[in-house]
């Protein structure tokens, strides 16, 4: 039987603007199984990094339930909540989002420093080379390329082994050739680690890569289909 890590009901997010309410997300219904990689497509404003957010607990919904890993994280309070992300999941932002006083090295050390993990430097240096940075540990983000900070992105967010990976529009900033790499990368880690990948992206060829496209349109899911070889398995 399939265990479902993730499961999303009748998500609803409403916002005030401008003296009126605007729908982000319109009851969204979504299941994503353990070890699956889905990607979530959709034109700009059609509420595909807010779905993230809310998954991550970065946000609150509405209305609705989501539930991740069998924790029902729209009941949980702030401190819960960044427990659940601790242990739950790592997040690849658009932006990279490195500490730009730390070096690569350190960077990729925080979450394992927070969590008491011992001889976090080796394990830094490990993840580093599990990308194709060991010999850049020592390097500050500004003396870095853009791809290889969002490499050390991707390290740090896989620090604790988190069962769900996020990533929102990960090559976003990104030449063509970089954004390939990097999403080389992200299948490599869901094919062989069996990491669970949630995937926000307006690139269709990036989201034909995984194992089902959940399309969003004004806040709803607009329509889903599965990768052919996907379900010959």
């Amino acid at each position: 039987m399939t265990r479902m890590l993730v499961s999303i009901r009748d998500l609803t997010l409403r916002l005030p603007s401008g003296g009126r309410t605007l729908t982000v997300l319109d009851h969204v219904s979504l299941d994503v199984a353990a070890g699956e990689s889905v990607a979530i497509a959709g034109p700009s404003g059609s509420g595909k990094s807010t779905l993230l957010g809310l998954v991550a607990g970065l946000d609150a919904p509405t209305s609705g339930t989501i539930t991740v890993a069998g924790t029902e994280i729209t009941r949980l309070g702030e401190a819960a909540l960044a427990r659940f992300r601790r242990e739950t999941l790592g997040y690849v932002f658009q932006s990279y989002h490195l500490i730009p006083t730390l070096t690569a090295a350190e960077n990729v050390m925080v979450p394992l420093d927070l969590a008491g993990v011992p001889r976090a430097g080796s394990r830094a240096a490990e993840l580093l080379a599990g990308v194709g940075l060991a010999e850049r540990g020592h390097h500050y983000p500004a003396q870095l390329s853009g791809g290889e900070q969002q490499r050390v992105a991707l390290a740090r967010a896989l620090a604790l082994e988190p069962p769900l990976l996020l990533a929102d529009e990960p090559t976003g900033n990104l030449d063509s050739a970089t954004g390939s790499a990097i999403v080389d990368l992200l299948f490599a880690l869901n094919r062989e680690r069996g990491t669970t990948l949630l995937l926000v992206t307006h690139d269709l060829t990036l989201a034909e890569r995984a194992d089902r496209v959940v399309s969003l349109r004004d806040g709803r899911v607009a329509g889903e289909r599965r990768r052919a070889s996907a379900l010959a398995t």
